[in-house]
């Protein structure tokens, strides 16, 4: 009954823009959407079979769904936007709304003061912001007041209360901060004329100040108040200063926002970057936990809708790295060239640090979820059925055909667990064979997996091409285990990382963390493999040595070549240097050995 009352609500549907609600059986609501098309957008759900896990979750506890029919698109991006914001509904992205943004206030009074708050009171007077960055407010109010002399008192400066001299200046007159308006000595239009000077600076234009202060300038100077020009000259630098660190592209690019993101398996990251007469006025990075695999699309859809309205943006024009829908009355620019690239590519470098940054709080705060978001992001790269928690590495060492060994690392988390690397002397296998070797060492390594229970790992590498992964493949044939773990080689010239039957290989990116954890795998299981191997050798070279002379034994052989070093120095030394170190009895066995051995030469 109730997948008819389902099947009824889908089919009622109407063709319009609007925002959909799927309710599960306790009237819980589980998830908001919007649609141009409410019909075709709903039943999309119900009649495609979904990859993802969690919208499969989603789809199986739907049972009713609500509807709100709006005029626009525009409409039903806003009113989905504060639905989310409202509800938090359990499969929706989390966008978050911090009230605690600090503003600059140009207060509505006579004689306007200038400071900065974190309470937006509807008096009549102007705000700008909000501001990510309360040092960036700090720096507006220092600019400003190193330019203009502004009053800082709480006097009500009537016209009646002035002139019936009820105020008397205060020290920030004699210091030279304020030109003394609560006595009169300062003309309300002059006053009112720099209130509009920094309006236009906390808006990004300077032009006008400049203009302005460079005029007043070449009057001092052709007055000979030259004091006076200096000071002006001072105020310039200051304003050209501060407009150089924060013009980054053109002027003519006045008005407009630009947006990017950046995202990974389970969280997208959004910088938003303001700017005004070529200046940046705002830069602000939001991070977007996923919940049903969003594109990057649909997560900067929502992001642009959010944050243009939690800082009250009027701009008509978004520059953005590829295509979104954000409404008709907006105009839309994915810039390809010019200044207008550059700042993208710059909004783009801000989200990319953004998220190194939690990357890097996450690991010390919360490394559990540092793991899972590695671990579901090497799935995706590597196109596991499951996330690679375990995976060990072989490698094969036999420089020079001589004492073939191989080794096998083991990562558990995407870390190195050294207590369960295993090493091989090669059995089965005469003269140097790559391909032979690397195949008894997978047989015996899983062989031994199974014979003992042991969990086997979810993915293996083998060090090589195309021939490794064949042979790791016929060992996991023989022991039947094919299906049950993944297998891959990485070929060492160019990181080509192969699949069974498949003879393109994959090109990860040189940046990415799969590859950096791939290539950590390779390195230890060469760096291990090598070690032994020089271990073995060493031994070879005592063992034709030192070991074969009588009546000498292990114990002198270390004795020897703790002191002189080396097997070489051992066959130089004199009879009464070995004396010195061993007694008269083996010195004499060794020297006589290799006296012998120099006779008949």
């Amino acid at each position: 009954m109730q997948e008819a009352t389902l099947d009824i609500q889908l089919k009622t549907l109407p063709a319009s823009p609007g925002v959909y609600q799927y309710y599960d059986k306790d009237g819980k609501l589980l998830y908001v959407g919007k649609a141009k098309n409410l019909k075709k957008r709903v039943t999309s759900y119900f009649t495609k079979n979904h990859d993802s896990y969690r919208i499969s979750v989603l789809v199986k506890k739907i049972k009713t769904i609500r509807h709100i029919v709006v005029e626009t698109e525009t409409d039903a991006l806003l009113l989905e936007n504060n639905l989310i914001k409202k509800h938090q509904p359990r499969f929706n992205v989390m966008l978050k709304d911090d009230k605690t943004y600090p503003w600059i206030c140009i207060k509505k009074e006579r004689f306007p003061r200038i400071f900065l708050t974190r309470n937006l009171i509807k008096d009549g007077s102007e705000y700008f912001g909000p501001y990510t960055s309360v040092k960036t407010v700090y720096a507006l109010l220092d600019l400003i007041k190193g330019l203009y002399s502004l009053r800082t008192c709480k006097y009500d400066l009537s016209k009646e209360k002035i002139e019936s001299g009820k105020y008397k200046v205060c020290l920030e007159y004699h210091l030279g901060n304020c030109k003394g308006p609560c006595e009169d000595l300062q003309e309300e239009q002059e006053y009112n004329e720099n209130i509009e000077a920094i309006r236009q600076i906390v808006k990004g234009n300077f032009k006008d100040s400049l203009t302005r202060f460079k005029k007043q300038m070449v009057e001092h100077a052709e007055k000979m108040e030259f004091e006076d020009a200096q000071r002006i000259k001072e105020k310039i630098q200051v304003l050209e200063k501060y407009q150089a660190k924060s013009t980054v592209v053109n002027p003519k690019i006045s008005n407009v926002d630009v947006f990017s993101i950046i995202s990974d398996e389970t969280h997208g990251y959004v910088n938003f970057l303001q700017l005004s007469h070529g200046s940046i006025i705002r830069s602000h990075t939001t991070e977007i936990k996923k919940k049903l695999d969003e594109s990057d699309q649909e997560l900067l859809e929502l992001a642009i809708i959010d944050l243009r309205q939690r800082f009250g943006s009027k701009s008509k024009e978004i520059f953005v790295p590829f295509k979104v829908e954000v409404g008709e009355e907006i105009k839309i620019t994915v810039p390809q060239l010019g200044d207008k690239k550059k700042i993208v590519d710059l909004s783009v470098r801000n989200a990319k640090y953004y998220r190194q940054e939690r990357f890097k709080q996450i690991k010390i705060i919360d490394p559990d979820r540092h793991v899972k978001r590695l671990m579901a992001q090497m799935k995706k790269d590597l196109r596991l059925p499951e996330e690679p928690r375990h995976i060990e590495c072989f490698d094969n060492s036999n420089i020079q055909g001589t004492n073939p060994v191989a080794a096998c690392v083991v990562f558990k988390d995407g870390k190195p667990n050294k207590k369960e690397y295993r090493k091989f002397n090669i059995k089965t296998v005469e003269g140097p064979n790559d391909f032979a070797s690397m195949e008894e060492v997978v047989y015996r390594r899983y062989k031994r997996l199974l014979n003992e229970g042991q969990p086997l790992p979810q993915l293996v590498i083998v060090d090589g091409g195309k021939g490794q992964l064949s042979s790791g493949l016929k060992a996991l044939d023989a022991l039947e285990i094919r299906g049950k773990v993944t297998i891959i080689g990485i070929a060492k010239r160019l990181e080509e990382i192969y699949y069974p039957g498949d003879s393109i290989p994959l090109y990860l990116d040189k940046k990415s963390e799969t590859l950096k954890v791939i290539q950590h795998l390779r390195n230890e299981a060469h760096r291990f493999g090598i070690t032994f191997h020089r271990q073995k050798r060493s031994k070879a070279a005592l063992d034709t040595e030192l070991d074969l002379i009588p009546g000498i034994g292990e114990k002198t052989v270390v004795e020897l070549l703790q002191h002189f070093r080396s097997v070489k120095r051992v066959k130089e030394a004199t009879k009464e240097q070995l004396i010195e170190i061993i007694g008269e009895s083996r010195a004499n066995k060794i020297f006589n050995y290799y006296l012998s051995k120099k006779e008949k030469l």
